[in-house]
């Protein structure tokens, strides 16, 4: 804010100074600024304002003001109204082009030799009109230039800052990342194992106790409807551990997730694909977890479409209710062969989602493209993910 201030009090500094310089150089009785002098002065100093937007139209327009004013009658600090020529030229170098800045030093040159020659045409061929020739243009060009090169080093160094920050946060979001995902691997290996356990041993002691007291069948209820609403809970809070953006879609939201598969789709449209869709209507059958597990299968494939697959191929996005879950099927046509070697992390990390909520997912390369195949349950099961462990 204060640069820019600063730079409008420059701006319109001359309109202020050339008026005082102009009075200054006034003596009653000895010598008075001509009309003409005054007028072209004030000019000069109104066009001195726009500099900033037409710079060599500007400077042109002050070197030839200047010539009348160099051969006019001038007494004491009014000599200096015509060098706002001088300092247009070094706007110029400042904020111009290279066929600008000769173009403007060329004609400021020619101002100045042709009001120096009408000033006084018997002082005219002089060393001194060369020396100030050199001095009076080439001294604005010089600064010029060298705020310039400043301004251009200043926003270099303003670049790599800005692009070592962008790394530096990048970097930092992948490693909290991966300690999110450590974490929540430990908590599965850890809480959810032992958890399974518990709900398996209350299975087991109903069949070995069969026909006991009623009171006791109670109890083992309670217990495993417990340990099974911990480990769904506990499911949760791993999905939301290993999927740090999971705040960008509500996790109690249908609708939204709905929203953000077709706009997964309708990116990819706009990125040259043709791709046919058909999402049920009745997705909102499915709990919150499953929902974004759903949405990220079909984002993910999406995005490998747009990674591996020639522009201009087509892809058919499905996904409908089978059983107690629904299928996710999504085929492509066009994807280079030498591409489909082997698995990336977008693939094993869709698989690990949709295994952690018990569903299944197989992906495959056909003849001509690559095709991905997923069934994600309802309800995110409680021994889902817990191979040996079954309900």
């Amino acid at each position: 804010m204060m640069d820019i201030r600063l730079r409008r009090v420059i701006r319109f500094a001359p309109v202020v100074l050339v008026p005082l310089l102009l009075l200054s150089s006034t003596f009653p009785g000895e010598f008075r600024v001509s009309l003409s002098y005054w007028l072209l002065g004030c000019v000069s100093a109104a066009m001195f304002i726009v500099g900033d937007r037409a710079p060599l139209a500007v400077s042109i327009t002050l070197s030839v003001l200047s010539v009348p004013m160099f051969g006019a009658q001038a007494w004491g600090v009014s000599e200096l109204v015509p060098y706002l020529g001088a300092v247009s030229l070094g706007e110029v170098a400042i904020r111009a082009s290279l066929g600008s800045r000769v173009i403007a030093a060329a004609v400021w040159s020619a101002a100045f030799v042709l009001g120096t020659w009408l000033d006084d045409p018997g002082l005219f061929w002089r060393w001194a009109t060369v020396v100030s020739t050199v001095l009076f243009v080439g001294l604005p060009l010089i600064l010029g230039l060298y705020i310039r090169s400043q301004r251009e080093l200043a926003a270099t160094y303003r670049e790599r800052a800005a692009d070592a920050e962008a790394r530096t946060a990048t970097a930092a979001a992948g490693a909290r990342s991966a300690e999110r995902t450590a974490v929540a691997r430990e908590l599965h290996d850890l809480v959810a194992h032992h958890m399974a356990s518990i709900v398996l041993r209350i299975n087991v002691a109903r069949h070995v106790l069969g026909g006991a007291d009623p009171r006791v069948d109670a109890v083992f209820d309670d217990v495993y409807l417990t340990a099974s609403h911990a480990l769904a809970d506990i499911r949760r809070l791993l999905t939301a551990l290993r999927d740090p953006s999971l705040h960008e879609v509500p996790l109690v939201n249908s609708g939204a997730v709905r929203s953000e598969i077709f706009a997964a789709i309708e990116r990819t449209r706009r990125g040259g694909y043709e791709v046919m869709a058909h999402v049920d209507a009745d997705i909102s059958e499915l709990d919150a977890i499953s929902r974004l597990s759903l949405l990220r299968v079909v984002q993910e494939s999406l995005t490998n479409v747009m990674k591996h697959a020639a522009s201009g191929s087509t892809v058919n996005v499905e996904t409908i209710r089978r059983g107690a879950g629904f299928a996710v099927r999504i085929v492509n046509n066009g994807v280079e062969t030498n591409r489909l070697i082997g698995e990336g992390y977008g693939i094993i990390g869709m698989k690990e989602r949709i295994t952690l909520v018990g569903g299944q997912l197989a992906t495959a390369a056909t003849t001509d493209g690559w095709e991905l195949d997923a069934w994600i349950p309802a309800r995110a099961e409680a021994s889902a993910g817990l191979p040996g462990y079954e309900l």
